[in-house]
């Protein structure tokens, strides 16, 4: 009883310091994340219209209800598109709440997307409304299903009908007679019509699975056959007495994925007629699906190992398939490029370019690249200058193509601009005075962009200026509130850095200063990493109100990207990592922190690491293969043996482990917990469908085994980000924070 009233006064007390009232200009965890003190202003769901000269947006009225607004782009004249009285069924007291919104291609009618409801990752699943400008009408699509159940809702080319996918089957509705139609009849939880299982949505971004034809006379989707994939069941404990399984489809490691196919519906009849592709459809998959015409569907096809694109088109009228390009590499094919400068989920369809004779694809060979590709011979043309990277596209018009890039800096991001015809000759468009990350929405007709821009200690504003001039014509998100409340507190200093390791690598970083810094004076640190190929973090982002909140508590704060991240330094720097996660990168984040720690204000006895998921197995593994550098370390939903990770992702970085198991086995963090001697803090949600609590469990045990004393915390049912439930992340952070406070002061 004396050792439990010990550990209930010590762990008062560090929750007590942690957020004790002080000097208004320093941060608690409590303003962090127990109020909206610091909570910034992000943009709206927007859309441009009459081919950019004008743009929808989403505000609220006085009476916090919404409205769509519209604004022109070359005054930024204001008007009501939709009120919110026209946004209010008959049947409800307020306007629709407007989750996202579509235009049909005539831009007579208005899709909303609201009541929506979440399917894995994102909430996909909702309530759909169509309002009707010629009749100024507000009507419901699909009224007779349940509530929060329709997906993908989508206007036919014709504007006539609406498509949309409810329990795997996929409908068409006549806006006039309210006509429901079934197009596809055999779908099951199994049998997926017009969707995705999980992995495909995870690693594909795939989520919405069916194109209406130019002609809207027939709908190409997708079937996936997930009979074959095993069955992970997560655990509820808390939702009743007695225990709930939940299940989820989910293919792990050397696994079969699911069968994948297109097939084609005729809208009129209802009759599929299937694309007969080369391969496996087991062993491939099919990432991406476009009309091109309305007799032609452009359908990207990858081999399960990754390496291999094909690019095929598939005539509908002869019912032939040709192949018009195809990829090959040594390592992988990238689908998507993961980038700071775009959003996942922007899809994977090849952009057509140049009246629509050709598509835009980005490829690498020494740098990432932009080549058009000729849809009549498929001859390829590089666009891009060719001696940088492309970090991701922004826009393009008839003759130009923007994108983002920072040939000096993999931690910024700026906007230029290239001739499509494949002069090379690159054009700047950011400003100078615009240092840090910008990212761009351009107008289809190219006259305009939404431009947000953020830095280090700088909020995220978003602007809408003119092209190329870049000049302001609105201040669309200002974050002047959050500015002003930020100015008020003490700030640290924010640097970026760059490390050469003892193997000749250069790794670049982020460093935060504590405030008040003195050269002379001892600090402790503590290294955020992540560093796999999904995501950096030496970025020149707005930091976040918790690594100012440590700099102010006295702590030093690096963020590294080792090889493997996906930074703007060539292919060779991206795919060095091939078969080798857990064990180069880690190397190089070791390796990097040992030189980092030399510095003279830097205490090496005081060193410690933390991350989320791919950060969490860093952590472990930095802990676990450098515990001579590392004193401490917090690792939140880690994967702790990459043999339960998912398929697609896992293999396209590591290999079939059916192939190359000891890769696996050498990276994998519970290969090296024997050599934990530091402080470890161990957090996992036990919901999480992604890199499931499973991997929390099989590491304990090897650690119980190997007799290494740790620190555990299990968040019942929560996901992969742990925020669900009323004070979740106050109570993540505050237990983060007084594990570091505990163990390296």
């Amino acid at each position: 009883m004396k050792q439990l009233v010990f550990l209930f006064l010590f762990f008062t007390f560090y929750t007590t310091l942690a957020q004790s009232p002080q000097d208004s200009s320093y941060l608690t965890l409590d303003r962090i994340f127990a109020s909206s003190e610091f909570r910034q202003d992000y943009q709206p769901p927007v859309k441009w219209i009459d081919n950019g000269e004008s743009y929808i947006i989403i505000e609220k009225n006085k009476e916090g209800q919404n409205e769509m607004i519209e604004y022109s782009s070359s005054k930024s004249t204001r008007s009501i598109f939709l009120s919110s009285k026209q946004l209010t069924p008959k049947s409800k007291k307020e306007a629709l709440k407007i989750e996202e919104f579509y235009m049909s291609d005539d831009e007579s009618k208005v899709l909303i997307f609201t009541n929506s409801k979440r399917v894995w990752r994102s909430n996909t699943k909702g309530d759909y409304w169509v309002y009707d400008l010629s009749t100024n009408k507000l009507s419901q699509i699909g009224k007779d299903f349940e509530a929060s159940s329709l997906m993908f809702a989508k206007f036919s080319k014709d504007n006539q009908f609406v498509a949309y996918v409810m329990d795997f089957n996929i409908y068409k509705e006549d806006f006039k007679s309210g006509k429901v139609t079934q197009l596809t009849t055999d779908g099951t939880i199994d049998i997926i019509n017009g969707t995705f299982d999980w992995v495909y949505e995870e690693e594909f971004s795939c989520r919405d699975g069916f194109r209406w034809s130019p002609d809207a006379t027939n709908i190409a989707y997708w079937q996936l056959d997930a009979s074959q994939i095993g069955v992970f069941n997560m655990i509820n404990n808390t939702d009743s007495i007695y225990s709930k399984i939940v299940p989820v489809q989910y293919p792990k490691v050397g696994r079969d994925p699911s069968s994948a196919r297109i097939g084609i519906v005729d809208v009129n009849s209802g009759k599929t007629e299937w694309v007969k592709l080369k391969g496996s459809i087991v062993q491939n998959y099919i990432p991406a699906i476009q009309w091109i015409n309305k007799d032609q569907l452009l359908i990207q096809q990858l081999n399960r190992k990754q390496n291999h694109l094909k690019v095929w088109l598939y005539n509908l009228s002869t019912k032939s398939t040709s192949l018009l390009y195809e990829e090959k590499e040594d390592s992988w094919v990238a689908i998507q490029y993961p980038d700071l400068s775009k959003s996942r989920w922007m899809g994977n369809d090849l952009t057509p370019v140049l009246g629509g004779s050709a598509v835009l694809r980005l490829t690498e060979d020494k740098w990432r690249n932009a080549y058009t590709i000729d849809l009549n011979t498929g001859k390829t043309t590089m666009v891009s200058p060719g001696d940088y990277d492309v970090a991701s596209v922004a826009g393009n018009t008839s003759k130009l193509l923007y994108y983002h890039a920072s040939p000096t800096s993999t931690a910024q991001r700026y906007l230029y601009s290239v001739d499509l015809k494949g002069n090379k000759k690159d054009q700047r468009i950011t400003p100078s005075s615009y240092q840090g990350v910008n990212t761009y929405n351009v107008s289809p007709n190219g006259k305009y962009a939404f431009h947000s821009h953020t830095s280090g200690l700088e909020a995220k504003t978003v602007r809408l200026i003119s092209l190329p001039s870049h000049k302001t014509i609105r201040k669309v998100i200002t974050n002047e509130e959050f500015t002003e409340k930020l100015s008020k507190q003490t700030l640290p200093t924010v640097e970026l850095i760059s490390v050469t390791t003892e193997d000749g690598t250069v790794v670049d970083g982020r460093l935060i200063k504590p405030v008040n810094f003195n050269e002379s004076t001892k600090y402790p640190v503590i290294f955020n990493v992540y560093g796999e190929p999904a995501g950096a973090k030496a970025t020149d982002t707005f930091v976040g109100m918790w690594n100012i909140f440590l700099a102010q508590q006295g702590y030093v704060v690096i963020a590294i990207d080792p090889r493997g991240t996906p930074c703007l330094k060539g292919s060779d720097w991206r795919k060095s990592v091939y078969r080798q996660i857990g064990r180069l990168n880690i190397r190089d984040l070791g390796l990097a922190a040992k030189e980092i720690i030399k510095a003279p204000y830097i205490d090496t006895q005081r060193v410690g690491v933390w991350g989320w998921s791919g950060g969490g197995s860093s952590t472990l593994n930095l802990l676990f293969q450098y515990p001579y550098i590392f004193q401490a370390g917090v690792s939140v939903a880690p994967l702790t043996d990459a043999r339960t990770y998912d398929n697609i992702y896992q293999e396209r970085y590591m290999g079939l482990p059916q192939e190359n198991m000891d890769d696996y086995v050498l990276g994998a963090p519970i290969t090296h917990a024997k050599n934990l001697e530091g402080k470890l803090l161990l957090i996992h949600g036990t919901g999480d469908d992604n890199v499931h609590y499973q991997n929390a469990e099989m590491l304990v045990n090897e650690l119980i085994l190997q007799n290494k004393q740790f620190e555990m915390m299990a968040y019942p049912n929560r996901s992969h980000g742990i925020y669900e439930g009323e004070n979740t992340r106050r109570h993540l952070y505050t237990l983060i924070f007084n594990f570091f406070e505990r163990n390296m002061q």
